[in-house]
């Protein structure tokens, strides 16, 4: 099996709490990047999306947090899809120190929104078959 999609970011001061630790909201902005970053690398655009009438929603988002991280430490945030057929998907994500610690797990439920009815797409999946330049970023 190949190693999933990742970018390195690097931990802001200014992204940390009075703790020194990464703030917990920063977690979700990590993950949304690296999600965006999977994109782009698979040749899709937001507005190729918008152009497509979908734009992503995210339904459920579970982190776990396993260590802590301060500013400087740089990470390397990972995105894998899974597919189950249906309206939605989920994308498996970690947080890793370049050390291969891994600081958090971040599971989320998605899906495609029909942008003019305003409803889930039926199969998301054939959607990114359509827009993809890469289907193994994407796991099909």
């Amino acid at each position: 099996m190949a190693e999933p999609f990742s970018v390195r970011v690097t931990v802001r001061g200014y992204e940390t709490d009075v703790q020194g630790h990464l703030n917990q909201a920063v977690y979700v902005n990590y993950a949304e990047h690296a999600r965006w970053s999977l994109l782009q690398a698979a040749g899709i655009s937001q507005a190729g999306l918008v152009g497509r009438g979908v734009g992503p929603v995210s339904l459920e988002t579970t982190i776990r947090y396993k260590r802590e991280l301060l500013a400087g430490d740089e990470v390397d945030v990972t995105c894998e899809f899974e597919w189950s057929g249906g309206k939605t998907f989920r994308i498996r994500q970690e947080i890793r120190k370049t050390d291969g610690t891994v600081a958090a797990e971040i599971t989320a439920v998605g899906g495609l929104l029909n942008l003019k009815e305003r409803k889930l797409v039926a199969d998301p999946d054939e959607v990114f078959k359509e827009l993809t330049t890469d289907l193994a970023l994407f796991g099909l």
